[in-house]
């Protein structure tokens, strides 16, 4: 082993984040101590790999459901200026590599927190790991199977615009209840209840969706 070498190895075990903290790594061009949330090593101004920071550090942003999504647009605008491959043109392969890599993860995250169900459904990963989102609780919830259904028969049985407009218009305000309703479950840590409204979330969007496009189906008779 060289000296280099040496020395890496020596750093990576100094580099240990406590609980809470950024996990800390050596840059792989300078060897200089980088958090896992930097972009660019403060040393040598090296474009870093992604890491393995979650989307909300990886933003900038507070951990939790409730979001300023002004601050979010101006958070993943500001990165993605720093990563545009004009400003890599000129750099080794492996620094444009590396940039497309931090643009496609903060592209990733970003795309994640703006979507109020996709950031329940990754709270719920990260927070509980007794919940399983995508795997739909509602068949084990007899008052939510019976409220879908329901709402499903509505729909079948709407033969106007008039009345699918009403169902839409509900599917719309029950969406917006059940994201503030999402916000207070996850600032209370109550994750039961958090899975049990991402799913309910869930069925709303596709009934909302499904309205689409049964006003499409009505409109071409």
């Amino acid at each position: 082993m060289d000296g280099s070498e040496s020395r890496e190895m020596a750093l990576m075990a100094r580099c240990v984040a406590a609980p809470g903290d950024d996990r800390i790594a050596p840059c792989w061009s300078c060897h200089g101590p980088v958090a896992d949330t930097t972009l660019f090593c403060g040393t040598c101004t090296a474009v870093q790999p992604p890491g393995q920071a979650d989307h909300f550090a990886r933003l900038g942003l507070d951990f939790g459901f409730d979001l300023d999504m002004d601050l979010l647009d101006r958070r993943y605008f500001e990165r993605q200026r720093q990563l545009h491959p004009d400003r890599f043109a000129t750099r080794t392969a492996r620094e444009r590599a590396l940039s497309q890599s931090q643009a496609t993860t903060i592209n990733e995250a970003y795309e994640t927190l703006k979507d109020p169900l996709r950031r329940a459904d990754y709270l719920l990963h990260l927070g509980h790991d007794g919940a399983t989102p995508e795997g739909c609780h509602l068949v084990n919830d007899m008052e939510l199977l019976t409220e879908a259904m329901e709402l499903r028969e509505a729909l079948a049985e709407a033969d106007t615009a008039a009345e699918v407009t009403a169902l839409a218009r509900r599917a719309a305000d029950d969406i917006d209840r059940c994201i503030g309703e999402l916000a207070e479950a996850f600032a209370g840590d109550d994750f039961d209840t958090a899975a049990r409204l991402t799913t309910r979330l869930k069925y709303l969007r596709k009934l909302a969706d499904d309205c689409r496009v049964r006003r499409l189906q009505l409109a071409s008779r």
